[in-house]
């Protein structure tokens, strides 16, 4: 039965329930008022997030790191940050955790030379590679027969393997906003024109993208898209790290304003300017987005000033004593966690590579010297880097090292110099060849993979030429062929005849035409990664003639001789004329079996030599070599033709020549010889040297047998000489004298030795 109650009748329960429902819309009113202004309270106490913009500027951002040390002196932690060129690659390793101490530090011990160019040491170049750079005075490359030059002065390796070493434990972060601090920085697509910006991919590539200043470094290949410099479209992307989320904006600007003609300081000076153009009314607009705006003192400092980072350093915490309070005010007590800077093992699971057409992957693993299973350091990958960059066969190199539980899978990727053919030139003068003109033509991939042929003919007063054809297989056996033809015209106090030719004509001396043509087949390898060793066949023809023989025949010999030779090198000289470290070891043996004998006196023999060196530096101006040298022959020789020849200076290496100081060229010979010499080298301006050398010898014949080898010195000779490095090569001059004989002699050589 349903009863409905009148409106008037009284009801208990109801009465409770409308009382509760009352008391409760009253508690929720007045919830509702309290609620707005606790959240607003809550609000305004919400720390603010704060957003770091660092723009481009080359070495002018080194001032970023003062700021980001006042930064840290203040206690603010940082949120977001972006950046372009220089402001990138600070950006990015603050990002990674680095403190503004360890940033100085790591700028303070970078190579700064190295920063701006790939500064390749001659101890990561193979031996034609060495010859290739102190001989020619000028190179031009030359495609589809027009000189041809490359995308920038450098591919940045230096920079690249040393952010990759930096970024290490993040290599498997593909995602910049995964980092300690979420980071984007901002490159420009070379070929549009574009403004691109970098959240993802490789940090390594993308910061080295970002600060790839035009002409100075070449682009760089990211997802097929070519890029450069990030401060030709944007070198304050301000508004970029507001999208991440910045409440407040600190901004970092070391952007050069327009200068006139008289302040713009050299090519790169210019570059900078034609950049400025467009950035410069931007940051107009830009700057006023930042809630505090910095911009340090970068007046008489370039882009490419990083030998004055120190004082740049300071001018940025200098350009913060404005901001004291507000940075007060954003500070709390945040402190960076500090980072090792330890280099540890990788071990290398796999190798891949990628880009190469006419290269094997023999010739690459040959050149980085890395292989599956083997432990390194990223200084071992740079070290192999500069191997593969010193054949300037590859226009852009790069790597990453993708991490797994069981080690370091490393993807190489390559792109093939497109120029196979270049034109160089030499200018030399000594005074056993003369004055000398060289032309060289080399031609990269002629018929195989891998190889290389050149031609050097050299026009003068002694014509002579060098051919080379050379399939480098890497860690694998290589095969060359090599011919060399030289001659001079020299009075000369050895006869080639064991001293019976000058005792005939009752002589000390004799005019000498010398010819020798030198043709060999050779295959070398890599010894434990450090020697080259090799061996192969020779052809041999020697003409030697003078016209003081009279009625004696003019001919001394005019024969063609067949060996076997072997050979060990090792050489790590930082430089060949000037060294300040580093050492080298040659040997060399040659077993003579055969010869079509002109003056019927060819017997078989074989010859042993060994030259070795070691130069240290004091005080970094002057360098102390000493070198030590040594050959003898196995069996009874009646031919003289293969002796050991010593004195004058100046003259590149060739046959059984050496130079010997206190005496004339051609005037001591012998088929055994020891030398020492000890040089002492002083450089009292940039590029100029002074030095002294003293040298002694034992030279004749068989004295091994005798112990002659170890008795006082016969003969000695000092040096005392100016030298000036220059680009044509090393301008020296010489004066020399030997208490034996008491002569002098003055040499004089010019260029490159050739």
């Amino acid at each position: 039965m349903y009863f409905k109650a009148k409106a008037n009748s009284f009801n208990p329960i109801a009465k409770v329930n409308i009382l509760q429902r009352n008391f409760f819309l009253l508690f929720l009113t007045i919830a509702c008022c309290l609620l707005p202004d606790d959240l607003s309270a809550q609000d305004s106490k919400k720390k603010p997030k704060i957003g770091l913009v660092l723009s481009g500027g080359g070495a002018k951002g080194l001032a970023h790191i003062g700021v980001l040390k006042e930064i840290e002196r203040a206690g603010i932690k940082i949120d977001y940050i972006g950046g372009t060129s220089m402001g990138a690659i600070i950006g990015g390793l603050y990002a990674c955790g680095y403190s503004a101490d360890e940033l100085d530090s790591i700028f303070n011990s970078a190579d700064a030379d190295a920063i701006l160019q790939d500064n390749i040491p001659r101890g990561n170049k193979t031996f034609y590679e060495k010859y290739n750079d102190e001989v020619y005075a000028l190179t031009l490359p030359f495609q589809n027969l027009k000189v041809s030059f490359p995308k920038g002065f450098s591919k940045g390796l230096y920079n690249y393997n040393l952010l990759s070493k930096l970024t290490h434990k993040y290599r498997n972060v593909n995602d910049f906003s995964q980092l300690k601090i979420p980071f984007l920085c901002i490159a420009t697509d070379v070929e549009t024109g574009e403004e691109i910006v970098l959240k993802k991919g490789s940090l390594p590539l993308s910061l080295t993208a970002s600060g790839a200043f035009p002409s100075l470094y070449s682009p760089v290949e990211i997802d097929n898209r070519f890029l450069i410099d990030g401060g030709v479209t944007n070198n304050f992307p301000v508004e970029e790290v507001k999208k991440m989320g910045a409440d407040i904006i600190i901004g970092v600007d070391v952007q050069d304003d327009l200068k006139d003609i008289n302040t713009i300081s050299g090519g790169t000076g210019v570059l900078a300017q034609i950049s400025n153009f467009r950035t410069v009314e931007a940051m107009n607009r830009k700057k006023k987005l930042a809630n505090i705006y910095i911009k340090p003192d970068i007046k008489g400092f370039s882009v490419i000033s990083f030998d004055q980072g120190k004082e740049i350093i300071q001018n940025g915490v200098d350009a913060c004593k404005p901001f004291v309070e507000a940075f007060e005010k954003l500070g709390s007590n945040y402190k960076p966690e500090k980072n090792s800077f330890s280099e540890e093992k990788i071990l290398v699971k796999g190798i891949q590579i990628e880009g190469y057409k006419n290269y094997t992957r023999p010739y690459f693993l040959g050149k980085i010297r890395v292989f599956p299973g083997k432990k390194i350091t990223y200084s071992d990958l740079q070290s192999g880097l500069n191997n593969l960059n010193a054949t300037q066969n590859f226009s852009s190199i790069n790597y990453r090292l993708v991490g797994n539980e069981e080690g370091d899978d490393l993807f190489l990727k390559v792109v093939e110099n497109p120029v196979k053919t270049y034109l160089k030139l030499g200018l030399h003068y000594d005074e056993l060849f003369k004055s000398s003109a060289l032309l060289n033509i080399t031609k990269k991939n002629l018929l195989f993979k891998n190889d290389l042929a050149s031609l050097d003919f050299i026009l003068g007063d002694n014509t002579r030429y060098n051919i080379d054809y050379y399939i480098d297989n890497g860690f694998k056996w290589s095969f060359g062929l090599k011919s060399n033809f030289d001659q001079f015209s020299k009075n000369s106090k050895t006869d080639f005849k064991g001293g019976q030719l000058l005792n005939a004509l009752n002589r000390n001396s004799i005019n000498l035409d010398y010819l020798v043509l030198s043709n060999r087949a050779y295959l070398q390898t890599l010894f434990v990664q450090k020697f080259l060793m090799g061996g192969g066949l020779e052809h041999k023809f020697v003409d030697i003639t003078s016209d003081a023989a009279g009625s004696i025949d003019k001919y001394i010999d005019r024969s063609n001789y067949f060996s076997a030779f072997g050979f060990l090198r090792f050489d790590s000289f930082d430089n060949k004329y000037f060294p300040k470290k580093g050492w080298y070891f040659f040997g060399d043996f040659n077993s003579h079996f055969y010869s079509t004998d002109y003056a019927d006196d060819f017997q078989k023999i074989s010859m042993f030599m060994a030259d070795m060196a070691y130069v240290k530096t004091f005080w970094n101006k002057v360098s102390v070599k000493v070198q030590t040298e040594g050959g003898f022959t196995v069996g009874e020789n009646q031919n003289h033709i293969n002796d050991f020849v010593l004195g004058g200076y100046g003259f590149h290496r060739f046959g059984f020549f050496k130079h010997f100081y206190g005496y004339d060229f051609l005037s001591l010979s012998g088929d055994s010889y020891v030398k020492g010499s000890i040089t002492a080298d002083y450089i009292f301006y940039r590029k100029h040297h002074l030095n002294f050398t003293a040298n002694y010898s034992n030279i004749g014949q068989k004295i091994f047998d005798n112990k002659e080898w170890i008795t006082n010195p016969n003969y000695s000779g000092y040096g005392f000489g100016y030298g000036l490095e220059t680009l044509i090569g090393p301008i020296e001059i010489k004066h020399t004298w030997s208490p034996e004989t008491r002569k002098h002699f003055t040499w004089f050589s010019i260029g490159f030795w050739f």
